[in-house]
Order: C-alpha cells, then sequence, then structure tokens
C-alpha cells in the first residue's frame, strides 16, 4: 500500500464520520439553540432543561437516520475489505 492510496482511505474515512455523524450532531444543536433561546428569553437558567429535549431529539434522529448510517457504514467497510487482497500483489 503506497502513501496516495492510505491517504485516500483516510480522506475517505473522515468523510464517512462526518456523513453518519452530521445528522445526529445537527439535531443536537438546533435543539440546544432552541432551547437556549428559550431560557434566554424566559431567564430560565437551568441546565438540565436541555438534556432531555436534547435527548429525545436525539433518539427519534437516530430512530430516522439509522438505517442509512448503518447502511453506509456496512458499504464503507465491504470497500476495505474489498481492497485487502490488493495490498499483497
Amino acid at each position: 500500500m503506497d502513501v496516495a492510496q492510505v491517504i485516500e482511505l483516510g480522506r475517505e474515512s473522515l468523510m464517512i464520520a462526518v456523513m453518519v455523524a452530521t445528522p445526529l450532531l445537527g439535531t443536537a444543536l438546533a435543539v440546544g439553540l432552541l432551547i437556549g433561546i428559550i431560557q434566554a428569553a424566559t431567564s430560565i437558567q437551568e441546565m438540565t432543561l436541555s438534556f432531555i429535549p436534547k435527548l429525545a431529539v436525539m433518539v427519534l434522529a437516530l430512530v430516522l437516520f439509522g438505517g442509512w448510517q448503518i447502511s453506509i457504514m456496512v458499504d464503507f467497510f465491504q470497500r476495505i475489505f474489498d481492497r485487502i487482497p490488493q495490498l499483497f500483489l
């Protein structure tokens, strides 16, 4: 395996990680921002108030996007395992 293949594999790995993490992180960010705005408007500064809605929305996002995330990861790992025989040529 030469340097170009290693760099390509690393780049592809980072892109897959970003694609898989984006739905969960995006929903957590949106809900956190919304709750932060509500807390600022109502002067309620309870730190634990945002935990339950974030958790609920992240579970919902995982239910909605989980199948897609798993299929992306399975395809990526199949491509990696398909490359193994080429390493020894």
